[in-house]
């Protein structure tokens, strides 16, 4: 086994850099043991949020993110970012699955399907990506179609008039593509097993049943004007005066363009399972094709456009390689976080891995009522692990920076910075005793901005950088001065003079002299 000097990663969950001030709650409490930390020993700043951990520019990190990245030691892309990526790299329109879908639909003289929530809520799809498969159809001769799912959740209620707006410009801009229906995604994408919901939304866009409209924008303004906004317009069926409806026929292709898996499911499952009992489907026609965006389910199997990144080599994964011990540690908020996320996925532990969990507080409606939360009871068992020698690599998460900044309650984030602070100071004396090291960071930051420019409270995590501290009283490490969540893993890796894997692309924090 190769030799490891005892190394703690500890993440302060929620622990961002921003100026003081009075909605900083870190600035605000008494923490010597962390200002030392920033000032006695080498610090670097990480961005961990937008496209540095694989989100959409501009958008906030989250835990799940932030350890899934610094696990894999470089950018994981989600779902939305994979295929922005592949739009900007002109790699969209090569993707084999999308031409698969559109050939197979031509050569069968059918129509292109093209069914998902059309907004740029950028929860479950963004319309950019369905107007690029419309420019790609057309580049192809496909015949073309959209079933549009009204969004009215993750973007205002009535905001759909607007999209469905901007799609029909896009269609006559691009000289190719019609609206076969609309529904509201309460009856497209539920999730919660009502199929009677999906039920209506099938009806409408396999066989033209229920509502009609030739307008698509007059059917939704009378639907407001009606009192039902997007997410419970009703399924209707957009057929010219004196046509017919736009159904699914035999030698047709669908294309489901939700990247979000969840509310997408059933409606999937309806379209592939030859065992579908959950309602009737009449008699549903032989299509050409059929695919999605992203993995809905893996017992569909259904052909994916943009399989998820499957993050060869994380960091246990190496670790364990060396034949040495690890372990996991964290209250219950935090655990699968330390566990699945950081292990990229991965629900069992790699060998020699031991997982430590300590039950966070149940006795409380939210945790501002005890800031504490259960990081005394973590900070105990870490530090005995630490002297027990045991473990090359601990990996644990102190939960209260985040959970109590999401409350807003400044007094309650400061009294939460407070006890970090004092079980942080327990927890670097046992590892400079010990003989070990420290790499003290966080994932994303919140308790640092609990206030919004206008004053009013702030409760969502923020997209400031956070810090990484190395403490190791042996060496005289220094870092350089910028990096992202997944330069963590190397710069682990680098401390212990182990190869970084090919697939973890992150670089080293430590400046070669």
């Amino acid at each position: 086994m190769h030799a490891m000097t005892p190394t703690l990663l500890l993440i302060l969950d929620g622990w961002g850099i921003a100026p003081a001030g009075e909605g900083n709650a870190i600035s605000l409490a008494a923490t010597p043991n962390l200002d030392r930390l920033v000032t006695e020993y080498p610090m670097s700043r990480l961005a961990c949020s937008g496209r540095a951990v694989g989100l959409p520019e501009g958008f906030m990190g989250n835990s799940e993110v932030g350890h899934m990245n610094i696990g894999a030691g470089r950018v994981v892309y989600q779902d939305m970012t994979l295929i922005d990526v592949a739009l900007e790299e002109n790699k969209f329109q090569k993707n084999l699955v999308l031409n698969d879908v559109m050939s197979s639909a031509k050569a069968k003289g059918g129509t292109l399907h093209l069914m998902g929530l059309v907004s740029d809520g950028g929860v479950h799809s963004h319309i950019r990506h369905l107007i690029a498969l419309i420019e790609m159809a057309k580049s192809l001769d496909v015949d073309v179609c959209v079933h549009v799912f009204l969004d009215g959740r993750d973007t205002s209620p009535t905001s759909g008039l607007g999209f469905v707006e901007q799609l029909l410009d896009a269609m006559k801009r691009i000289g190719a593509g019609r609206i076969a229906s609309v529904s509201g995604r309460y009856y497209a994408m539920d999730r919660d097993k009502r199929w009677d919901r999906n039920q209506l939304a099938w009806d409408c866009f396999v066989y033209g049943k229920g509502k009609t409209a030739v307008d698509p924008l007059k059917a939704i303004q009378d639907s407001y004007d009606e009192g039902t906004t997007d997410e419970f317009f009703i399924p209707t069926s957009i057929v010219p005066e004196g046509g017919e409806p736009t159904v699914l026929k035999d030698g047709d292709a669908v294309f489901m363009f939700n990247f979000r898996a969840d509310r997408m499911r059933q409606i999937a499952q309806a379209m592939c399972s030859e065992s579908f009992t959950e309602f009737e489907r009449g008699n549903f026609p032989k299509l050409s094709a059929l695919a999605s965006m992203t993995c809905y389910e893996k017992s569909f199997g259904l052909p994916v456009a943009f399989a998820k990144d499957d993050c060869p080599d994380p960091l246990g994964e190496v670790v364990a390689k060396q034949g040495a011990k690890q372990l996991r540690i964290a209250e219950t908020e935090k655990y699968a976080h330390v566990t699945y996320f950081f292990n990229c996925g991965r629900e069992e532990p790699f060998e020699n891995e031991d997982r430590v969990l300590i039950n966070s507080p149940r006795d409380i409606a939210t945790y501002d009522l005890k800031p504490q939360m259960s990081v005394e009871e973590v900070t105990e068992k870490l530090v005995a692990a630490i002297e027990s020698k045991e473990y090359s690599m601990i990996v644990c998460n102190f939960a209260n920076l985040d959970m109590v900044g999401h409350t807003g309650i400044i007094d309650a984030a400061v009294k939460a910075c407070e006890y970090v602070d004092a079980c942080v100071g327990k927890v670097l004396e046992a590892v400079v005793e010990s003989g070990g090291r420290a790499l003290v960071t966080a994932d994303h930051g919140n308790a640092e901005e609990l206030r919004n420019a206008s004053g009013g409270t702030h409760t969502a995590h923020t997209t400031n950088p956070v810090p990484v501290v190395l403490v190791d009283p042996k060496n005289s490490w220094k870092l350089r001065e910028e990096g992202i969540l997944g330069d963590i893993a190397p710069t682990m890796l680098a401390m212990w003079n182990i190869e970084q894997p090919a697939a973890m692309n992150g670089t080293s924090l430590i400046c070669k002299d």
